[in-house]
């Protein structure tokens, strides 16, 4: 991968008077990075709708009332359980490997080929449904698992390149927003294509091809690191490579750092590490308990035909788009007036995505098809404010170690959606009477205690600076005019 050529970046800042530890911010208001960021977001979009289309889709597949001229597989809520878990188990196997991937070789051809095969698969996914029935299901969704599971890294790492310290909330905020859009979007709309004359094959047929034009986008657009982009300006990059990792001090003119291997030991016996890893496993057993369970929810409970299960199921999920710009407005008007620090700032945050969303739960595990407006207003409260975590655990990778963010998130993505994987098994085996309110109530009342805890250890054990494994000792390269007697520059490494 093409390394940013640091030393003639900072020559250039000093030629146009900007001391590298003031780097003046470009003055166009839309700039690479940007377009690099609404990458991200439909990259996103497009994985989650992929992600999130069987949970709407399985309904209509096992209930030929929707639609009568399609197929209808004769699957029981253990079946449907393990088809909507075998996406995570392929998902969980590629995180860390990714972020290696992306950080050795960039970000750009690992999410490209991730999510593009993970298109095509879904649009050859009824094909699969009528010849192999539920275990070619799985099968196919355990290999969209593997593909997925090279975009969250790989975001990460492309993100730590693009967004300056003083923009990483926004632009990371920014990003992830597509998560919810496509997730609103592919639950809005597959109700109306199953009950539709395409039926509910054109859930995956609509949300393949989005993939495959997303794909296009992004191979012609799309770069892992400012010093790749052809598009961009020298005021631009000296603006994304001058702004440090930890907002302080830019790097001395003489000094650069070199390729360091990854710390594993350090990242494993840190203590930071492991409080972010706690947060996104907590996190994603709620998420994915909602996600996967609540159309079956909706449907045996509160009395809704599909149609309305699929419109009304994607309500939360935009209730969460809008809230995501609305705490990043918050975060915005907190930050210019400096009235909380970076610690307090994602405590704060991260407190209002878990604690408020464990209420909400509790209020739904006392509704029934008596209480469906309020049921609704539980499940948009505790799903939307599920977007202030964009604030919190979410950025936190980056605070501990901007060098080595993919491979954070690989991590603790892949322990988290090992709990993506547990919480739709473990529905299955509370919810052996779909209708049954106090079984549907057991699993809400888990849920919450997982964001409970979750919080709490974060809060009280969270670090939010950049930990000293994230840098080299002694890496450096000097400048050949610094006594080197006009040597080529010589690279000095050291262990970590």
């Amino acid at each position: 991968m093409k390394q940013p050529n640091v030393l003639n970046i900072m020559d250039k800042a000093k030629e146009a008077g900007n001391p590298t530890t003031n780097v003046a911010k470009p003055n166009q208001w839309f700039g690479v990075r940007h377009i690099q960021c609404a990458l991200i977001f439909f990259a996103l979009a497009v994985s989650y709708a992929l992600r999130v289309n069987m949970s709407v889709a399985i309904v209509a597949m096992t209930d030929k009332s929707s639609n009568s001229k399609f197929d209808e597989y004769p699957w029981t809520e253990s079946t449907k359980s393990l088809i909507l878990s075998s996406f995570f188990w392929g998902y969980v196997i590629t995180q860390v490997p990714a972020g290696q991937v992306a950080q050795r070789y960039g970000a750009k051809p690992v999410i490209f080929w991730g999510v593009l095969i993970c298109s095509i698969l879904a649009i050859l996914t009824p094909v699969c449904a009528k010849i192999g029935g539920s275990a070619l299901v799985c099968t196919l969704r355990v290999i969209q698992g593997l593909c997925q599971g090279t975009v969250f890294p790989s975001s990460h790492n492309l993100l730590s390149k693009w967004a300056p310290f003083t923009e990483r909330g926004k632009l990371g905020t920014i990003s992830y927003s597509g998560v919810q859009f496509g997730t609103a979007l592919m639950l809005c709309v597959s109700g109306e294509l199953a009950s539709s004359v395409l039926g509910w094959p054109s859930i995956f047929y609509m949300s393949g091809a989005a993939g495959c034009l997303w794909a296009i986008l992004w191979y012609f657009f799309a770069s892992s690191c400012p010093a790749e982009n052809s598009f961009i300006s020298e005021e631009e990059k000296l603006y994304i490579e001058m702004i440090p990792s930890d907002g302080t001090e830019a790097h001395e003119k003489n000094e650069v750092k070199a390729k360091i291997p990854t710390p594993w030991g350090a990242i494993l016996t840190s203590v930071p590490f492991y409080m972010v890893l706690c947060a996104h496993c907590a996190n994603n057993w709620g998420f994915w308990t909602l996600l996967t369970e609540i159309p079956t929810y909706m449907k045996n409970i509160l009395g809704m035909d599909i149609k309305a299960n699929a419109l009304l199921s994607s309500l939360p999920y935009w209730a969460m788009f809008v809230l995501c710009f609305v705490f990043l407005l918050i975060s915005e008007v907190l930050n210019k007036t400096k009235c909380m620090s970076l610690s307090f700032s994602r405590k704060f945050f991260n407190s209002l995505g878990h604690w408020v969303p464990a209420i909400g739960l509790i209020g739904m595990g006392y509704m029934d098809g008596d209480n469906v407006l309020l049921a609704i207003i539980f499940l948009t409260l505790t799903v939307g404010m599920n977007a202030s975590c964009y604030l919190g655990f979410q950025m936190n990778h980056i605070d501990l170690s901007s060098n080595f963010a993919g491979t954070l998130m690989g991590l603790t993505n892949c322990a988290a959606n090992i709990m993506s994987i547990i919480a739709p098994l473990t529905v299955g085996l509370i919810v052996t009477d779909e209708k049954n309110p106090d079984q549907w109530r057991i699993v809400f009342f888990v849920a919450a205690g997982f964001f409970f805890v979750g919080n709490l250890l974060f809060i009280i054990f969270g670090k939010f600076t950049t930990q000293p494994w994230n840098e080299p000792k002694t890496v450096v390269i000097k400048n050949a005019q610094n006594g080197q007697n006009g040597q080529n520059p010589v690279t000095m490494e050291s262990q970590n």
